[in-house]
């Protein structure tokens, strides 16, 4: 729980490693909680990420991230029903994540503050990348035609991603924008990126799950 938080420095600066940085607040936004551990006239805090057991590759990125964030701080796995809990003590949390808040993410504002929108702008792959491993997929989606000669089916990939955040979705979008990957909203809490072209651009930054 030691070591200085580049948010509290007499000059403030920014997270380093910045991708990491942007990778981990994808996570967050997504599947991430910060909460208060122990007294809390210690000001201790907790950023635990949902990682599912499924994807032990996403687990091991989540450690990765955590750690170049936060060398100084001891990070832990702890295994739950069906996913693991990675998670990290630091006082600082809230100045590195300024969404924390009361509540939950998709009942108050998200915005990002105007140090997080230079990070993501330099690094905006990281950021879908972090949303896509914690409330995305990569899939293959089937679609059934009539035709004359008979069925047939087609088969193509898509990524969707699905958050009861209006304003997460959003963050989503920009961050496409700023790849050139075309995409449109398939729900109301969900978005897609199916065109080919749009699709094998963003598995440069995500790909399939591992």
């Amino acid at each position: 729980m030691t070591g200085t938080c580049p948010r509290c420095a007499a000059s403030p600066r920014l997270p380093s490693p910045p991708e990491a940085y942007a990778y981990l607040l994808g996570l967050y936004l997504g599947d991430g909680c910060i909460s208060w551990v122990g007294d809390r006239a210690k000001q201790v805090w907790a950023l635990r990420i949902a990682c599912a057991d499924t994807w032990p590759g996403l687990v091991q990125e989540c450690v990765d991230a955590l750690r170049a964030v936060r060398p100084t701080n001891r990070v832990r796995v702890l295994q739950k029903q069906g996913c693991k809990d990675v998670n990290s003590y630091s006082k600082h949390w809230p100045h590195l994540f300024p969404q924390h808040g009361p509540g939950k993410k998709h009942e108050r504002a998200i915005v990002l503050a105007p140090w997080q929108r230079e990070i993501v702008s330099a690094h905006p792959g990281r950021l879908v990348r972090g949303l896509m491993h914690s409330d995305g997929y990569r899939g293959v989606n089937r679609v059934r035609r009539d035709l004359p000669s008979g069925v047939h089916w087609y088969e193509y990939p898509r990524y969707l991603f699905k958050n009861e955040s209006s304003d997460i979705l959003a963050l989503c979008g920009e961050a496409l924008d700023l790849l050139g990957v075309a995409w449109r909203f398939n729900k109301r809490n969900e978005l897609s990126v199916a065109r080919r072209e749009a699709v094998e651009l963003l598995d440069r930054h995500v790909g399939p799950k591992y």
